[in-house]
């Protein structure tokens, strides 16, 4: 038995910008059999340089989506965070390093137009918002995910470097 088998059929994967919660995602989902939802697609819309939805579709969105049987859905958005965690089975928590999360942020932003996640038509440009997110804001938010993490009572798993990240694929059978 795996660690996925635990998680169940709606995994939720919450972590700071640029951990490597789209791409973890996309390999549960391709592994499990799980469609995968992408908060950052049901929050903006598509063909922009991440424009909002407003926030009353967005919450529409998350319900449908949430309501399903199965599911990987990966994404932050903490204030509507209970309600998923009310339908997950599993909690995947991402906690990669600053540096590492701001060096994927470039590499993302700059080269890779194919990526998980990313907005159907949408355009990443480097912005002085992100670069401030990753690296202050985000600060606050590690300890509420790790406040969150400590008190969620669905079997769970918590990946702090990028070691345990890669440990985690190659146990699971995750890799390519």
């Amino acid at each position: 038995m795996s660690i996925l088998d635990d998680l169940g059929p709606r995994i939720c994967i919450l972590g700071p910008s640029n951990s490597g919660k789209s791409t973890l995602a996309m390999a549960i989902a391709r592994k499990c059999g799980l469609p995968v939802v992408h908060l950052d697609q049901l929050y903006h819309q598509p063909h922009t340089d991440w424009q909002p939805r407003p926030e009353a579709e967005f919450r529409r969105l998350h319900e449908q989506a949430i309501r399903q049987e199965r599911w990987v859905m990966e994404g932050n958005y903490t204030r509507i965070l209970p309600r998923r965690l009310e339908r997950a089975t599993g909690f995947i928590l991402l906690d990669v390093s600053m540096v590492l999360s701001l060096f994927r942020y470039f590499r993302r932003t700059w080269f890779e137009r194919d990526r998980a996640g990313a907005l159907e038509g949408g355009q990443d440009t480097v912005k002085w918002r992100m670069i401030r997110h990753n690296t202050i804001v985000t600060l606050r938010s590690r300890r509420r995910y790790a406040d969150i993490y400590e008190h969620v009572s669905l079997p769970k798993v918590k990946l702090m470097t990028k070691g345990e990240l890669k440990r985690f694929y190659r146990t699971e059978g995750l890799e390519g």
